[in-house]
């Protein structure tokens, strides 16, 4: 698998669990996803940039996003919606 595809799945996983709320703390995060807590700043900065509203909850100790969004990457139908492309998105 190349290297771009291993960051969108990365990507994709981060954002699962970000909708759930169940990330945890950066650490376990990180740990639970198999890379470095340095590398997982670098993932959210990137969805960041790509206008992600992520932020830290420390009540819920998770991170969240701000607003309902969707990620979907990948080649569809102009009529396709997210939701049709990636039962997760949503």
């Amino acid at each position: 698998m190349n290297i771009i595809m291993k960051h969108i799945k990365i990507i994709e996983r981060v954002d699962q669990s970000i909708r759930l709320q169940a990330t945890g703390s950066p650490e376990d995060f990180s740990a639970r996803l198999g890379i470095s807590k340095t590398k997982l700043y670098r993932i959210i900065n990137v969805m960041k940039t790509l206008d992600a509203p992520i932020e830290y909850d420390l009540s819920l100790q998770s991170f969240v996003y701000r607003e309902t969004v969707s990620f979907a990457f990948g080649f569809y139908a102009k009529d396709q919606s997210p939701e049709q492309i990636n039962p997760f998105v949503g």
